[in-house]
């Protein structure tokens, strides 16, 4: 990245190659919508293209820079859609949906059931435990993204990994 903040673009898609994937799958976690999810990532790789003079290295790592400018554009997206409070309805609708389908994509249960946990859990819940077990970042890198203490963001991934485990083994058992 400091290649491309120094005016070497063409070293962009090797980042893009690097990373497009796994930021297409977080967004499309937070999204449950292909399409939205694609746009979102092209939007976030232009993005980084235009804004790569704040990027710095000594404050903090490409990955997690590379995150925050993601979660921002969902907060974007979510708030240009007057949708926040309908994301939390929808994933759960999807969910129910993925979990009536037998044609599935992934047919094995255990995975269906921790997708339909997760799709239990609120936004903010979600999001965290995306960010820390799905892309794994580390606790210091969710804290400069959300903007919050370390010892905080502990805390909240504590606390909603406790509820997905609740969300999940209540699946498991029914």
């Amino acid at each position: 990245m400091g290649n491309v903040r120094k005016g070497q673009l063409s070293d962009l898609s090797e980042l893009f190659d690097r990373y497009h994937l796994a930021i297409f799958n977080f967004f499309f976690k937070l999204t449950r919508d292909r399409q939205k999810s694609e746009d979102l990532t092209q939007n976030l790789f232009y993005r980084i293209l235009r804004y790569r003079e704040s990027y710095h290295d000594e404050k903090g790592s490409f990955k997690s820079w590379m995150y925050q400018m993601a979660r921002n554009i969902h907060l974007d997206h979510c708030k240009q859609q007057k949708r926040i409070s309908d994301i939390v309805k929808d994933s759960l609708s999807v969910c129910e949906h993925e979990r009536a389908m037998e044609t599935a994509v992934y047919v094995e249960k255990d995975y269906e059931d921790l997708q339909v946990a997760l799709g239990k859990l609120g936004p903010v819940d979600r999001e965290l435990i995306l960010l820390s077990r799905f892309e794994g970042l580390k606790y210091h890198e969710i804290s400069k993204i959300k903007n919050m203490s370390e010892g905080s963001i502990k805390v909240q991934i504590h606390r909603a990994i406790k509820q997905l485990k609740i969300f999940y083994f209540k699946q498991q058992n029914t």
